[in-house]
């Protein structure tokens, strides 16, 4: 979480487009439950 922050604060990575690629490769890698800080974020960018 913390690196993906500061990676977007200093313009490197575009936060919705980590999030999502990290938390697809979770789903993909078996999880069945994801507990995030992004929760809230991540739910607001599924409805779009």
């Amino acid at each position: 979480y913390a690196m993906v922050k500061s990676a977007v604060e200093k313009g490197f990575l575009d936060e919705r487009a980590a999030v999502l690629e990290i938390m697809t490769a979770l789903k993909r890698a078996g999880a069945n439950i994801i507990i995030t800080y992004w929760a809230s974020e991540l739910a607001k960018w599924v409805r779009e």
